[in-house]
């Protein structure tokens, strides 16, 4: 994460701001739509073939480094087994798993503090304990629970006397609950799945130069100058960032809310990587799944391929810190053994008379 130069400058004339109503939070939720919606909509998630379902295998690898900055500002979350995670408070008799990558910028306050209150954010308020069916009605109340937790943490650090004003993070979380993934995106972090070998972006980097949030934030007063908005920050949602925010209800170019993503997940699915923007900001998301895929094939390690793809991205001279995430949704499909060389003849030049004994051979003379 990238702040700009005149920083001091522009904190100066921003608005701070002082209360916060945690109470308005519904109205802030209710404010939002989601912008963008996987091939496979809530309603396309319940749709169950008759053949045998799809149950993933989860197991994930993570790696974090430094990279060439003075401090390491984000953080991550690794939890293959929820259920055993949150104990009593939820007991799925299907697989379940979550994961969160947070870039932090102006310090790693803010990173710091959801990371360590995530459990209590995301998944106290919501009673995952009565989970008995995944339909199209639990779907959507999980996709509202994601999207409030953002919100309740953006006014967390809000409150928070530790985290300062001017100390923010971005952040992507992935929960899988049996065959259903389900991401959501504040900031330039970025997930992407490989299905079949190719990548499919489970999120949308939330910078200046993306036009729909170039337009959403000068349609708020805001303005983007050299690629940072207002001159100041290299995203257009974070968590965190007060002094960049208008008191809450009152609308603002520098949002928390996140992008929510959801896809029914099958034998096509093979992994899913998440990493901060230090990755992407060097690679493709194809390139980072070949990568990621041909390690797999190698050595089928998610925690060798997350060192491998992180040191691939430090090799192509990143220039932030470094966090990727490999979930494994299938073990990978055996390497296959080279097809057998077919025997090679040397051709050579016959003397016209030795065309001549040939010719009287063949036809039995």
């Amino acid at each position: 994460m990238i702040v700009g130069q005149n920083m001091g400058a522009e904190a100066d004339i921003i608005y701070r701001h002082q209360a916060v109503d945690v109470m308005s939070i519904s109205t802030e939720v209710s404010r939002f739509d989601s912008v963008a919606t996987c091939a496979g909509t809530i309603g396309d998630a319940v749709i169950e073939s008759s053949v045998v379902k799809f149950v993933p295998r989860i197991r994930s690898g993570s790696c974090a480094d430094i990279g060439p900055r003075r401090s390491m500002e984000d953080e991550h979350i690794r939890i293959d087994d929820l259920s055993s995670h949150l104990g009593s408070m939820f007991k799925p008799s299907i697989p379940s798993a979550f994961y969160a990558v947070f870039d932090g910028h102006g310090g790693a306050d803010a990173a710091t503090y959801i990371k360590r209150n995530a459990t209590r954010l995301f998944f106290e308020d919501f009673d995952l304990s009565q989970v008995s069916e995944i339909d199209a009605v639990f779907l959507k109340e999980l996709e509202d629970s994601h999207r409030k937790a953002f919100l309740l943490a953006d006014l967390a650090l809000a409150a928070e006397s530790s985290v300062s004003s001017s100390c923010g993070t971005t952040m992507l979380t992935a929960l899988v609950l049996g065959r259903h993934l389900l991401v959501a995106n504040a900031g330039d972090c970025r997930a992407v799945l490989c299905r079949k070998g190719v990548a499919l972006e489970m999120s949308q980097d939330h910078r200046p130069c993306y036009l729909p949030e170039r337009k959403r934030v000068e349609d708020l007063g805001g303005y983007i100058d050299d690629g940072y908005l207002n001159g100041y920050l290299s995203v257009t949602r974070a968590l965190g960032d007060w002094d960049l925010k208008f008191p809450v209800g009152s609308p603002s170019p520098l949002i928390a809310e996140p992008d929510v993503r959801q896809i029914v997940l099958s034998e096509d699915d093979e992994f899913l990587i998440i990493g901060c923007d230090g990755i992407w900001d060097v690679m493709p998301s194809q390139f980072a799944v070949s990568f990621v895929r041909r390690g797999l094939r190698r050595h089928n390690d998610p925690e060798e391929c997350a060192r491998e793809l992180v040191n691939e991205a430090s090799r192509l001279n990143s220039l932030d810190n470094l966090t990727a995430i490999i979930i494994c949704f299938s073990s990978p499909a055996r390497v296959e053994s080279c097809p057998p060389q077919q025997r090679r003849f040397r051709f050579c030049n016959l003397s016209k008379e030795a065309r001549n004994k040939l010719k009287s051979l063949l036809e039995g003379n």
